[in-house]
């Protein structure tokens, strides 16, 4: 089953339990995948790859906006928004710990040798492609960050 099948029959639940925030964020990612599918010009289906880059976008606006909220003192606001991440996580893979990441990062510096933060593009870009859709961009940051300096 494709991923626009799956939240299809996601947003069909939503509607039948009235969950007015999951079909909010459902709508999104339906919106977010039949805009990408136009924007490639052809009707053929996004790769595996695509869609997850697609909903890892998704859930990181919605959480970048929680947190926005947040520091304004809107929890009203950020509440909703955490609740459409979580909506959307649930169609993207089991996310890795830190520890795991860690030592996956740790096995790339192996590697590669790198030893400063002037090498700390090689292994972002080795550890983004080994750890796509895994792991978010900004626990990868921090890891690598915190062991290469």
């Amino acid at each position: 089953m494709s991923l626009q099948e799956k939240v299809m029959e996601a947003m069909k639940t939503a509607m039948k339990a009235k969950d007015t925030q999951s079909l909010e964020a459902l709508r999104a990612v339906k919106s977010a995948l039949l805009l990408a599918q136009t924007e490639t010009g052809s009707k053929a289906d996004l790769t595996e790859d695509e869609e997850l880059k697609l909903l890892q976008k998704q859930v990181k606006q919605r959480k970048d906006s929680a947190a926005i909220y947040t520091a304004q003192n809107r929890p009203d606001l950020a509440e909703p928004e955490l609740i459409q991440a979580k909506v959307i996580e649930q169609f993207l893979p089991q996310q890795l710990s830190e520890e795991e990441v860690s030592k996956i990062v740790d096995q790339i510096i192996a590697e590669t040798g790198a030893s400063s933060m002037a090498d700390m593009g090689k292994v972002m870009g080795l550890a983004s492609a080994k750890l796509a859709g895994k792991a978010d961009g900004k626990t990868i940051s921090t890891v690598v960050k915190a062991r290469l300096s």
